[in-house]
């Protein structure tokens, strides 16, 4: 359980920093699908004894590679479908072969919170260091890049080099949180959380350490609840973002952060 506490903690900060620009540059759909597309690369992993986190950071930067040079040709939300086609009809194969196709499928999908170890504890502690350190270095332009790309290119700032800065940084978010709380759920608690902190604030800094906030408490109340009813971890994670995001919609907060976001 403590285990479990550590872990979900590093993995909130980390999602709530690159949830808030996840929401402001409308690219929830790449936050599903980087995920999910990742998963392949852990039945890679298994298939060749390898830790798995290695597989998902692998795949994690294939996948951007991958929608950095379809969306060159076509929209962010159709260079990230392709990707998730593709790689979850591999990862199928791949979880085939290794033979450890329903036990794989659901720690992949759903995270397994309670069976992290030490070594995994460092592994996430060190890249979720890493992610929260390298949003807080792009922070500034990438936020004037997500409300204008006109004003952040008269600043200096590349659109381009941006964006795959931006897609690095969350396919590295993805790498450690998807073992912890699933492909399925990392995308709720990214998107869910920032999408309600924007309700509480039209000031951007601050609304990211609301994000950061509700993150915190979505994963300390889902393991607190969890440990209660012994239900799954993950359920609760869903639930409570999904919660999150419809009370900041009920609060009804229009800002100029909101119409951007």
């Amino acid at each position: 359980m403590m285990h479990a506490w550590i872990v979900a903690t590093l993995v909130a900060l980390a999602a709530g920093c690159v949830g808030f620009f996840v929401v402001a540059r409308r690219a929830a759909f790449a936050a599903h699908a980087l995920p999910l597309g990742a998963f392949p690369g852990a039945a890679a992993a298994s298939l060749m004894g390898v830790n798995e986190f290695w597989g998902l950071a692998g795949f994690s930067v294939l996948g951007v590679l991958a929608i950095g040079q379809l969306q060159r040709v076509g929209r962010r939300e159709i260079a990230s479908a392709l990707w998730l086609a593709g790689a979850l009809a591999l990862g199928v194969l791949l979880l085939n072969l290794s033979g450890r196709y329903a036990q794989s499928v659901y720690g992949l999908l759903f995270g397994d919170l309670l069976g992290i170890d030490t070594t995994q504890m460092a592994v996430v502690a060190a890249f979720s260091g890493l992610t929260v350190a390298l949003v807080a270095w792009v922070a500034r332009p990438l936020l004037l890049d997500s409300l204008s790309s006109e004003l952040a290119s008269a600043a200096g700032g590349r659109a381009s080099a941006l964006e795959f800065a931006f897609l690095g940084i969350l396919a590295l978010s993805t790498a450690i949180a998807v073992p912890v709380v699933g492909a399925m759920l990392v995308f709720s608690l990214m998107v869910g959380p920032a999408s309600a902190a924007r309700a509480f604030t039209d000031r951007p800094w601050r609304a990211l350490v609301i994000a950061v906030g509700i993150c915190l408490v979505t994963v300390w109340s889902a393991i607190a609840l969890a440990y209660l009813t012994n239900w799954p971890v993950g359920f609760f994670v869903g639930v409570l973002s999904s919660f999150c995001y419809v009370a900041g919609r009920l609060r009804g907060g229009t800002t100029a952060l909101a119409q951007v976001a």
